[in-house]
Formats: C-alpha cells, structure tokens, sequence
C-alpha cells in the first residue's frame, strides 16, 4: 500500500520538548504522532458513534411514545452492576 503525508505542524519549542519528554524507548517522535492522530480519531468515531445511537434512540421513542423514566433506568442499571460484581467476586 502507497503511504500518504500528514502536513507537517510547527509548534512552539514547549511543546515539542513536552512531546519528546514522554517518548518510550526506541519510540520516534513521528510514531508518536501518527498515534496520537489514530487514537484521536478511533476517539471521535467512538464519540460520533455514540451520538448516533442516543438520536437513532430519541426517534425511536419519539415514534413508539415508549418511555422510561430515570429512576427505574438507573435502579436497573444498580442492578445489573451489583450482578456484575458479585459474579466477578467482588
């Protein structure tokens, strides 16, 4: 597969220091980045993604006039997680 080229940043020297600061060893400040922007966009997709699922559920509610009241979404919820914990040992 070709690779392609991000544009190249400037940067104010604090900040490329603080980035070369918390390198790993062996890590290249080009890795970094190019992490960085995956994670970000992994992050916004995610983000996006969720947005999405909570209109899709808004519409669907809207139209069935199925709705649930706060309180018994969050007793619920207690529930499952009190479940979770006990069955992980907790």
């Amino acid at each position: 597969m070709k690779t392609a080229s991000l544009p190249s940043l400037r940067v104010a020297p604090e900040l490329r220091e603080k980035a070369e600061s918390v390198l790993r060893e062996g890590e290249t400040l080009s890795a970094f980045l190019e992490q960085a922007v995956r994670d970000t966009i992994r992050a916004r997709q995610i983000r996006q993604d969720f947005i999405n699922r909570g209109l899709a559920a808004r519409d669907e509610a809207r139209d069935s006039g199925e709705y649930f009241a706060a309180d018994d979404v969050l007793a619920d919820l207690g529930g499952m997680l009190a479940e979770a914990k006990a069955k992980s040992g907790e």
